[in-house]
């Protein structure tokens, strides 16, 4: 009878002693891995999407967005800027868009004039619109606007207003902005000259 009660001893301890081990192995296997390191975060897989760009600056010159806005498809006398004596509105089948551009000369010397401008206005499908020739549209251009003019270092950005024919469906517009190379005239030839584009706000 000892003899069976002696097995059934044995046999309570070994299942105790399995037990202990068991949850002992359960301790340690969770105090390592709360001491690993957690995995490192996956990096992000989406494009970054690109910032608008409100300045650039070529050289010395450092362009500014003043400020843009969306004129309708016809400009009234009642909207000019200067005086006029006529009364013909002018008018397109799409709209007219007025931008006007800033540039400051950061460096220490004065940049002679025609050495920077504005160019076409681009849209998000790569459409390009030039500015309306400036005899038709004059009396709607401010009369601040200095296009091209010499650069005194640090002045205040001087500012340069074109208008422009743009199609009705276009989105995401930005403007052509120019200087010479090394900030001197401006040459005939595009790849003579440094170029950059600035996004537009259009009200």
């Amino acid at each position: 009878m000892n003899f069976y009660n002696e097995r059934g001893q044995v046999s309570r301890l070994l299942l105790v002693l399995a037990i202990v081990v068991l949850v002992a192995a359960v301790i340690v296997f969770l105090v390592i891995r709360m001491a690993e390191r957690p995995p490192a975060p996956v990096p992000d897989q989406e494009p970054a999407v690109p910032q608008p760009v409100y300045s650039q600056t070529l050289g010395n010159v450092k362009f500014v967005f003043i400020d843009s806005r969306d004129l309708g498809n016809i400009l009234t006398p009642a909207m000019a800027e200067k005086t006029t004596y006529s009364k013909e509105p002018l008018r397109t089948t799409e709209r007219f868009i007025i931008v006007t551009i800033g540039a400051q000369n950061k460096g220490k010397q004065n940049i002679e004039d025609r050495s920077w401008d504005i160019g076409d206005i681009v849209d998000s499908e790569g459409r390009r619109f030039v500015p309306v020739k400036s005899y038709n549209v004059n009396t709607w251009i401010p009369e601040d606007s200095s296009c091209g003019v010499l650069l005194k270092p640090e002045f205040e950005p001087i500012p340069c207003t074109k208008i422009y024919e743009v199609s009705k469906i276009s989105t995401g517009l930005k403007i052509i902005v120019i200087t010479g190379k090394n900030n001197e005239r401006i040459s005939s030839k595009d790849d003579d000259n440094n170029q950059a584009l600035l996004d537009l706000i259009i009200r």
